[in-house]
């Protein structure tokens, strides 16, 4: 597909590909198809010309939007791996993904780079420790606006042999027709430890199995997104607009001709914009619509949202807000999507637990002796980065198949805490609480509230059990560094408690560990 989508965007370059809004919800044309082709051609020939070739890795910490999507496009040609990093997870987790990763260049803009004294301020001001990039090993390039500190920009100024749209427009355009449809494409940072990060690797192949499955979701979702007819993503209509910043709406919806607008972080623009664009098809996360609908949006064609749960409640009020279709998707980073339910379907559920949707073509579901499931197909992850190729996905997720084949979901079997649709590891962060004067430092998930405990949402809580005749002052005074230094893994609260143990081996408990938090916090102590 994105062979596809090199195509569509040079076949009509003045067509408007990526938007925004004004603080009115108005739209505004950040990027149009030809600007695009252009600006990954131009990243495709600056790699190239620092000597990057088919098989090495290019470290990439660059927001969503056009210069990620032209990245993303650049690397796919030439053949090279790319490792997502995101800083804002703390620079002892991002040392240690970088020397996993080993890329060979990392590209990173303004935003990523925490090197100039513009930056430290606004750091300190989010409580986030952000790292100096280039000083984690490596040489680093600017893409996009380059502001004082920042690492030399890419050249885009680079030669472009065999430029034009028949020959892939550009240096090493014959990479990607060359390319192994085995070999690998993406890294992409889950769990781990920072001693053992743990990255989930797709091919090129299980890539593209992920965005035709999801092309062919919203092609298949049923009746007409509007009186126009199935618009957006679903195909035809292709002048009507799709809100949503994900990769896999991104490449889906550009390549059938619609122009994709970047939802509004402002929850009132957003709910502006939503009735400016009055868009065939919208994707955001489950926090983004409540959030949205408190702010009074109303919703037009079908609505998807994923990467948290999604009950039936909320999809029921983006329903009654004007959606014609509401659909949860549940995905994984490691088999992107798995299965999706509608409204109407999630309501009619009467039995316990999650209902969350037939698996969908290509995705087979099966659960171990203990319960787990485990989830494989074409879109699934090769391996984890390190470890041998495992066919089968294990979710981490307790679940059974109804008597139709549908996925129930009943709890998850990993410590993982989901906060706002962010997956936080806590094994990748304990370690650095244990400074001296603490005896044992745990982190849980506590819900957040009535009506997040119903979306899944959770609260991230550090419980934290002082050394016997060591102050609480003092600890806190000794945290400051190490929590800092979290970004955005940081709780929202500590707790000083002794952490109770279970078992034979005594290990923390963290379901009550959980319990203990969420009393402590309830009764304001």
């Amino acid at each position: 597909m994105l062979d596809r989508l090199d195509h569509a965007l040079r076949s009509r370059p003045e067509r408007p590909a990526v938007l925004t809004a004004s603080r009115t919800g108005a739209p505004r044309v950040r990027a149009r198809c030809g600007e695009l082709a252009d600006l990954a051609d131009a990243y495709a020939a600056a790699l190239h010309a620092r000597g990057l070739r088919a098989g090495d890795t290019v470290g990439v910490a660059v927001r969503p939007g056009p210069r990620a999507l032209a990245v993303l496009l650049a690397l796919w040609r030439l053949g090279l791996r790319g490792a997502v990093l995101d800083p804002g997870a703390g620079p002892d987790v991002l040392r240690a993904r970088l020397a996993l990763a080993r890329p060979s260049l990392v590209l990173a803009d303004a935003a990523a780079q925490a090197v100039a004294g513009w930056a430290r301020p606004l750091a300190r001001r989010a409580r986030l420790e952000l790292p100096d990039l280039a000083g984690l090993g490596g040489p680093v390039a600017t893409v996009g606006p380059r502001l004082p500190g920042c690492a030399p920009a890419l050249d885009r100024g680079a030669p472009r042999p065999g430029a034009g749209a028949g020959a892939g427009a550009g240096a090493g355009a014959g990479a990607a027709g060359a390319a192994d449809a085995d070999a690998d494409a993406v890294i992409v940072f889950t769990s781990g430890t920072t001693s053992q990060p743990r990255a989930v690797v797709h091919t090129r192949a299980s890539l593209a199995a992920g965005m035709e499955t999801v092309s062919a979701l919203f092609t298949g979702a049923g009746e007409s997104a509007g009186a126009g007819g199935p618009g957006g993503l679903g195909g035809g209509g292709e002048d009507r607009p799709v809100l949503g910043g994900t990769f896999f709406v991104l490449v889906p919806a550009l390549t059938r001709g619609a122009p994709v607008a970047l939802p509004a972080r402002s929850p009132r623009v957003l709910a502006r914009q939503l009735h400016r664009l009055e868009p065939a098809d919208t994707y955001l996360t489950p926090p983004q619509l409540r959030d949205a609908l408190a702010a009074g949006a109303r919703f037009h064609g079908r609505v998807w949202t994923g990467s948290a749960p999604a009950g039936a409640e909320l999809l029921g009020r983006v329903r009654e807000a004007g959606a014609a279709r509401a659909w949860g998707v549940y995905a994984l980073t490691e088999l992107f999507p798995a299965a999706a339910v509608e409204a109407r379907e999630k309501a009619a559920y009467e039995g316990p637990g999650d209902l969350v949707g037939a698996p969908l073509p290509g995705v087979a579901a099966k659960t171990d002796e203990d319960g787990q499931l485990l989830l494989s197909g074409p879109a699934a992850r090769h391996r984890y980065l390190g470890e041998e190729p495992d066919p089968w996905v294990r979710t981490g997720d307790r679940a059974r198949l109804d008597g139709t084949g549908r996925i129930v979901l009943e709890g998850r079997t990993k410590d993982m805490v989901l906060r706002r649709a962010e997956n936080i590891y806590p094994g990748l962060y304990e370690p650095s609480l244990h400074v001296p004067g603490v005896e044992l430092a745990v982190l849980v998930g506590v819900p957040a509230g009535a009506a997040a405990e119903a979306a899944g949402d959770e609260r991230l809580v550090a419980v934290v059990q002082p050394r016997r005749g060591v102050a609480e002052p003092q600890l806190r005074a000794a945290l400051a560094d190490p929590l800092r230094r979290m970004g955005s893994a940081r709780p929202d609260a500590v707790v000083f408690a002794d952490v109770p143990l279970a078992g034979r081996s005594r290990k923390p408990d963290r379901a009550a560990t959980a319990a203990l938090a969420a009393t402590r916090l309830g009764a304001g102590r």
